[in-house]
């Protein structure tokens, strides 16, 4: 075979060797360009479920509360049950508290409906730089529900029942209570289920 052959098959080659480089690399690139959104977006996720389920937990231990102070008024239960009760303070304090912890600041905060928390996020990071004009000022947001549900269910008494109160019938546990001895009443937890709003 003639060299000189050789070395222009060689010389054309170069150039598509460059190209194929080049175009894996701009693909590198470009899927880590693609992580770093994701990755951003995951943290804000992660943030508005903490804060969401933080807001729904304080009113959670407030509505726990509540039924506790009023333990010995049957009838003001199922208010505190449905989240109804008066007396119960806002809660958003503890998803801002919850956002900051996981690099994240409150957008909204609200409660959607008596027995639940809605909570938009924005992370304090932004995407960063990469092959993609203005991801460096990107940041991610991100929004979670989290549900608050009375485990407990009752009877009122009826009239002739006296000081009796009502069985609290719950899911892992059944309460017969003792008005003249009040010391052991269900946790919170034991009261209401928090969890996140299936989507």
């Amino acid at each position: 075979m003639n060299p000189l052959r050789r070395h222009d098959d060689a010389g054309q080659a170069f150039p598509i060797y460059i190209t194929v480089v080049g175009g894996l690399l701009f693909l590198a690139l470009a899927y880590l360009a693609v992580g770093q959104a994701a990755a951003n977006r995951n943290g804000a996720q992660t943030a508005a479920d903490a804060a969401a389920l933080a807001a729904a937990q304080d009113s959670r231990d407030q509505l726990a509360d509540l039924w506790v102070g009023n333990v010995l008024d049957p009838t003001k239960w199922q208010d505190i049950f449905d989240g109804v009760a008066t007396g119960l303070g806002p809660s958003c304090w503890r998803a801002e508290e919850l956002a900051a912890q996981n690099d994240a600041s409150v957008q909204f905060c609200a409660p959607d409906g008596p027995l639940s928390y809605t909570v938009k996020v924005e992370t304090q990071d932004t995407v960063g730089e990469s092959i993609v004009p203005g991801t460096e000022d990107v940041k991610s947001q991100a929004t979670a529900t989290a549900v608050i549900e009375p485990r407990c269910t009752f009877d009122l008494p009826t009239e002739d029942a006296g000081e009796e109160l009502p069985p609290l019938s719950c899911e892992d546990k059944d309460w017969l209570l003792d008005p003249e001895d009040i010391s052991v009443l269900p946790d919170p937890e034991e009261l209401f289920d928090v969890h996140l709003a299936d989507d």
